[in-house]
């Protein structure tokens, strides 16, 4: 049994997290996996294309309680808060403030979450755990004897010690964070990265783990019924729902524009419309930066409020990707063109980086079993 944990904090842990389970069980099907996650269950379900869950429990809302859900013979998804991430208030900028008080509500009691998980992972039989990357999880196996890897590109003691308000509401949460990250067996430290020096001396640093549409750009287009002869970007903020004028931009005529939950039909994945684009806009982050480099597709990106992520991604992903800004003005009040035609102009990054981080991560994790 292999346990993974995963942050319900936006969608990169997720999908990430469901490519590295996809990989094990095209080797090795038999091999049984729990994922404990708030991220919303359809992320699984669709991706791994199993039988429909209890239609009750579809929201990115779910109940407080645990709620298992049975994707398949060897795979289930269990709601769980294992972390909180960052909270943000229009899907761009985090609340610092919010954020700090979640995060002290639930480092709290830690020490009884851990105990809980710990029981859970010893009724599970797990034989290692896997965390992307909510402390809690190292805590709990290290309790229950169990191995842990840490999978992720950056640790939360990284991201909220840029935060101020941690120290005047959440004092203990980081010391927290970085006990319970020493506990880690292994580290799987994906590209762009930050944070991590707690489990320094465990560290593998790995490629990319990417989603690589099976598909050609034009076969794609062809199902979406997307025309040719003008550039095409796909807007993807994660299910935020921003003000954007996208009506009278596709109006123009210059470009077709693409929504995610709007336009692709059914047997489609998301990674396959970023194929058929020629840009996707969106903030910057590590699932779309992936699907873009896997798919040979450009990143209009704005900002993302203070992040400390965001500055690293801006800082490495031109030697990854066609990349490029536009400002929150321009974005908001429709000045797209201009930013579009420039990042369309630009030559490809000369090496092409790795992409087969699941399968590297897989094997270490099997390793483990």
């Amino acid at each position: 049994m292999i346990v993974f944990y995963v942050s319900g904090h936006g969608l990169g842990h997720a999908t990430r997290t469901i490519e590295v389970i996809a990989t094990i069980h095209r080797e090795y099907p038999d091999v049984p996996i729990i994922v404990r996650t708030a991220a919303p269950t359809w992320i699984f379900e669709t991706a791994l294309k199993q039988p429909p869950y209890d239609k009750r429990d579809r929201s990115a809302t779910a109940p407080k309680r645990s709620a298992r859900r049975r994707t398949g013979p060897r795979l289930s998804v269990e709601f769980q808060e294992v972390d909180t991430g960052v909270i943000e208030t229009n899907g761009l900028d985090p609340d610092e403030d919010v954020t700090a008080r979640a995060a002290a509500r639930f480092y709290h009691d830690f020490d009884r979450r851990a105990d809980d998980e710990a029981a859970y992972l010893k009724r599970a039989a797990a034989r290692v755990v896997v965390s992307d990357i909510p402390p809690l999880a190292f805590a709990a196996a290290a309790r229950a004897g169990i191995r842990s890897i840490a999978l992720s590109n950056f640790t939360w003691d990284w991201i909220y010690s840029d935060y101020p308000a941690f120290d005047r509401d959440a004092p203990d949460v980081i010391r927290l964070i970085r006990d319970a990250y020493q506990l880690a067996s292994r580290a799987l430290r994906l590209p762009m990265h930050g944070g991590f020096e707690s489990m320094a001396a465990v560290v593998r640093d790995i490629p990319f783990i990417a989603r690589k549409s099976r598909h050609s750009r034009q076969d794609v287009r062809t199902r979406l019924g997307v025309p040719s002869d003008k550039p095409v970007v796909l807007i993807s903020f994660a299910g935020r729902h921003l003000d954007l004028p996208v009506d009278r931009i596709a109006s123009s005529g210059s470009v077709t524009m693409l929504q995610f939950d709007r336009d692709a039909p059914k047997g489609l994945s998301y990674q396959d419309v970023v194929a058929a684009a020629d840009i996707v806009l969106s903030k910057p982050g590590y699932g779309i930066i992936s699907d873009c480099i896997a798919n040979g597709t450009a990143l209009l990106y704005t900002s993302r409020g203070r992040f400390i992520e965001y500055d690293v991604l801006v800082a490495q992903m031109p030697r990854y990707l066609r990349c490029r800004l536009i400002t929150r003005e321009e974005l908001l009040s429709g000045r797209w063109q201009t930013a579009i035609d420039r990042l369309l102009c630009q030559p490809e990054p000369p090496v092409a980086p790795p992409i087969d981080g699941a399968a590297i991560a897989s094997e270490e994790i099997l390793a483990h079993v």
